[in-house]
């Protein structure tokens, strides 16, 4: 790169200057105009190289986690990453305009042009406006990538591996013989799957909670349906041919069963790939957060389960039938006394237990049971329409013109009593899990593992409410700090002249490293609960404040020379 500063050769290609009767001001204005034409020219020159480079460098690290992880297939790849750029170009613009700055002024300096300019009489002020140009340009455009793109971006990148959701789990199947749910609850093994009619054949299914198999299900064949939700997924595992083993050794046979499991986004569960339009939501809603609303949702299931037990409890006290009103019958029992469980969302019946099944419109008895052992179990915590199976163990019946004992009876899909559903409904549900702890709980004695559901909750949103103000703050302080690093950039390009042309840059990257750390730092005490969240933010603003400082003393030492 080489400038000359003298002005008649600067401006011999402007026409305005060849009208005799221009004058020294237009001389002077032209002369500066083609001065930051040219300097801006080498700047943006070095600058898009170097974010070329360095983005390709950069996507290509990012593409291998989806690739190992979710089993994305080729065709995808360069599909999603499309989608990554945004993330790499955040912390690639601000390091390419860093080189780019310190590389140009360095050699700016190092050839005399600086002194020339000097001589001329532009100032090292006016000199530095198309770097400082650069950094303005670079810090708008960091925020908005951080603020707006690089969201929009990753939310497209799960729409399409949602788009693919089916592809993915029977190409794992296929590579490894088996696939792991997201939410880490069910396994699915399988001897051979079929993407093309969406079915497994030979399969096995391993449920686990709390690091434990509690189920474990093997059919001859099963379907695979995919429902996808803005803030979650579902999938269905239709098996065919079921047999069921529980963890107590109970054992069941089924035609046909349906497992489903709810399980957050792939990429999008994480408040650093929040939309500033979704970061709003759920401060006002924090159930629009799945991470959140899966805990609600579990401490809702145990809440359920615990006020239907002492439901239930009141009404057998009274020698009365607890009755359920479900899709196509009436279901009226009473028993002994009855417990709900600490897992599994529970509540165990005590013997004698007498059910008799009425139909739905016509009030008729057609089945009368009585066994010494039940249950009602909820279908699923993830779901806050699930359903009741009331499940009787080896129970005798008696249909009218048929008598006998079966191994176990099942009527499922039996719905919530409807006054604990009015007080579990979304709107309401924070509200009620938080009153666990107030004078009137909506359940008299709350079990221990509902209060440790609850302060899990609170848990959850306190660390949610710390990790919204420590993204927000650090997405501003280091959009706000790439003018500054240019500037000290440009500064320390100048310093350095004598040396190598990349030792500039290797002195420039300390300020840009000082800052990540301060910002690093402060997001950590920010998330910390034991730490005040003022403490992290004014950590991060510290070290924007602190890199202002440097650049500050660098140039006023630089212009006194």
């Amino acid at each position: 790169m080489e400038f000359c500063c003298n002005p008649v050769i600067l401006c011999k290609n402007n026409r305005r200057l060849l009208n005799p009767g221009a004058s020294g001001l237009g001389y002077g204005k032209t002369m500066v105009f083609t001065l930051h034409r040219y300097i801006f020219r080498e700047l943006f020159k070095v600058f898009l190289l170097a974010t070329v480079a360095l983005t390709l460098i950069a996507s290509m690290g990012s593409m291998y986690r989806p690739i190992q992880k979710y089993g994305v297939g080729p065709q995808q790849v360069f599909q999603l990453l499309g989608y990554f750029l945004p993330i790499m170009l955040t912390f690639v613009l601000p390091m390419s305009a860093l080189f780019a700055a310190s590389l140009v002024y360095g050699r700016f300096a190092s050839d005399n042009e600086l002194d020339a300019c000097r001589a001329s009489g532009i100032s090292f002020t006016t000199v530095m406006y198309p770097g400082l140009f650069l950094g303005v340009l670079v810090s708008i455009t960091t925020l908005v990538l951080s603020f707006h793109v690089v969201p929009a971006f990753v939310h497209r990148a799960e729409r399409t591996i949602k788009a693919n959701a089916e592809q993915i789990l029977f190409r794992n199947i296929q590579r490894k013989g088996y696939y792991a749910i997201p939410d880490n609850r069910y396994r699915v093994f399988a001897d051979h799957a079929s993407a093309e009619t969406d079915t497994l054949q030979g399969v096995v299914i391993i449920e686990t909670r709390d690091g434990g198999v509690t189920k474990l299900i093997t059919a001859d064949a099963a379907r695979i349906e995919f429902e996808t939700q803005k803030n979650f997924n579902e999938v269905t595992i239709t098996a065919k041919d079921v047999f069921q083993i529980d963890k107590h050794g109970r054992q069941a046979y089924m035609a046909s069963l349906p497992v489903r499991s709810t399980f957050a986004s792939l990429l999008t569960d994480d408040i650093k790939f929040q939309r500033i339009d979704d970061i709003k939501r759920i401060q006002a809603d924090k159930l629009h957060f799945y991470p959140i609303r899966e805990v609600a949702y579990r401490c809702r299931a145990q809440l359920a389960i615990e006020m239907l037990a002492e439901q239930i409890r009141r009404t057998l006290s009274a020698g009365q039938y607890f009755e359920f009103v479900g899709k196509d019958r009436k279901v009226l029992f009473t028993a002994a006394g009855c417990t709900a469980t600490s897992k599994d969302y529970i509540v165990e019946l005590e013997g004698p237990i007498v059910l008799v099944e009425l139909h739905k419109d016509l009030g008729t008895v057609t089945a009368r049971w009585d066994c010494q052992r039940g249950r009602i179990q909820l279908e699923s915590a993830d779901r806050p329409d699930a359903t009741l199976d009331l499940i009787l163990d080896s129970p005798r019946h008696d249909r009218g013109d048929f008598k006998g004992i079966a191994q176990k009876h099942v009527i499922k899909y039996l719905p919530l009593p409807r006054n604990i559903e009015e007080i579990l409904t979304e709107d309401r549900l924070l509200e009620t899990i938080a009153s666990l702890d107030s004078e009137t709980p909506p359940v008299a004695e709350p079990s221990e593992t509902l209060r440790a559901l609850k302060r899990q909750v609170s848990r959850k949103i306190e660390r949610t409410e710390l990790e919204i103000g420590a993204e927000v703050h650090s997405r501003l302080v280091f959009g706000l700090g790439c003018s500054l690093l240019i500037m000290a950039g440009i500064a320390l390009g100048v310093v350095f002249k004598g040396g190598h042309l990349l030792t500039a840059f290797g002195a420039s990257s300390i300020p840009a490293a000082a800052l990540i750390i301060f910002i690093m730092t402060g997001k950590e005490m920010t998330k910390n609960p034991s730490m005040s969240m003022m403490t992290g933010i004014m950590v991060m603003w510290a070290g924007l404040v602190v890199l202002g400082a440097s650049v500050f003393f660098i140039y006023r030492r630089l212009l006194r020379t």
